[in-house]
């Protein structure tokens, strides 16, 4: 289902004290009913839920312990929502809420079902309000911020752009509040040309994430083939010149050679549960061959997991991809190394690849 998502960061959502910046909101409510009006489909994440927990409850700085920070998300997640809702109701857009999980894109059946709310909702005409549901997660369960959920939102949606609003005009050569004669970089279809620039993680005081998560959030969409734009969010026209194709901000060219929805789960959202070390034989197979791996190209194995489980598979110090092993760590540190036969004796009902080519994707 084609649709543009929209992904607000905290600054743009509240001030420095952790109250809602309804002017700017407001504007931007005007820019999604009137894209809403011509029949485009539209998903906003929103980032700000601690934000502005932290204006009501009158926190002079963003908390750092895990529990302050889900209380401060539960005081602001309903107060946020109800602003998108109201603003946009009175432009005649419905809404609904979604919380979502990093668990519910790291397990497969959450995210088909997840895709399934959001198509039916989009579908309905509604535009979803989404956050990550931070009273919840944990460290090992957080998408970090929610630039990388807004890409997972894209991916999960085969969304035709994802824009991620700032305070920042978009990317620039470097940070321009230390550069002034720091240029901006309009266009980029080639990640590799941004090495060398001062690509920072400074975030907001109400923030988790920086430009490297945008450009990082960027990378991942358009492996999908989904163009990604970083501009302002604090000037008018950018959605609808973003949405049209215009200048603005930094646009990101879809890449071609996309990877298929379950690959990109794969790479992007299964998380890895341990480590596979390859020789260079079954290493070159696996890059250039597009191959399956057998047990006899594995050198090692490192972490505890369960066959179906997601691991990283590596060749002497470097990333080779990611994939489903039809091995737990047990069972394959009991058969590296060996043939398919000697294999056979050993576990006589074992797959005959450790990770089968179907389900492995390269880094």
């Amino acid at each position: 289902m084609s649709c543009l998502v929209i992904k607000l960061g905290s600054s743009i959502v509240a001030d420095e004290r952790g109250d809602v910046r309804a002017d700017v909101l407001g504007r931007i409510c005007d820019e999604v009913a009137a894209l809403h009006d011509d029949g485009r489909a539209i998903v906003i994440v929103t980032s700000g839920a601690i934000a502005r927990g932290m204006g009501v409850m009158s926190l002079p700085l963003r908390p750092r312990a895990m529990d302050e920070l889900q209380a401060a998300s539960a005081v602001g997640q309903g107060k946020l929502y109800q602003v998108y809702d109201e603003l946009l109701r009175a432009r005649g857009v419905p809404t609904a809420q979604v919380l979502l999980t990093f668990f519910d894109m790291s397990a497969r059946t959450h995210y088909l079902n997840a895709r399934g709310t959001l198509r039916k909702l989009l579908e309905w005409r509604v535009v979803p309000v989404i956050n990550e549901n931070d009273t919840t997660t944990t460290d090992e369960i957080s998408f970090g911020n929610n630039d990388f959920l807004a890409a997972q939102v894209a991916i999960l949606l085969g969304a035709e752009l994802l824009l991620l609003l700032t305070d920042a005009g978009g990317v620039y050569t470097a940070d321009p509040r230390a550069h002034p004669d720091a240029e901006l970089v309009p266009a980029v279809n080639d990640f590799e040309a941004l090495e060398g620039l001062e690509i920072g993680h400074n975030t907001s005081p109400l923030g988790s994430g920086g430009m490297r998560s945008k450009v990082v959030a960027a990378e991942m969409t358009t492996a999908a083939g989904i163009a990604a734009v970083i501009a302002s969010g604090l000037v008018a026209g950018t959605i609808p010149a973003a949405a049209a194709g215009e200048p603005v901000g930094t646009r990101f060219a879809a890449r071609e050679g996309r990877y298929s929805s379950f690959k990109l789960w794969l790479k992007y959202a299964k998380p890895s549960r341990g480590r596979v070390l390859v020789d260079a034989g079954a290493a070159r197979a696996l890059r250039d061959g597009g191959t399956s791996l057998l047990p006899v190209g594995v050198v090692d194995v490192s972490g505890e997991f369960e066959a179906g489980d997601a691991v990283d598979v590596a060749h002497d110090g470097h990333p080779v991809g990611k994939g489903i092993c039809n091995y737990s760590a047990g069972e394959l540190r009991s058969v590296r190394g060996l043939k398919s036969p000697a294999v056979r004796e050993l576990l006589p009902s074992a797959s005959e690849e450790a990770v089968h080519r179907d389900y492995f994707v390269l880094a």
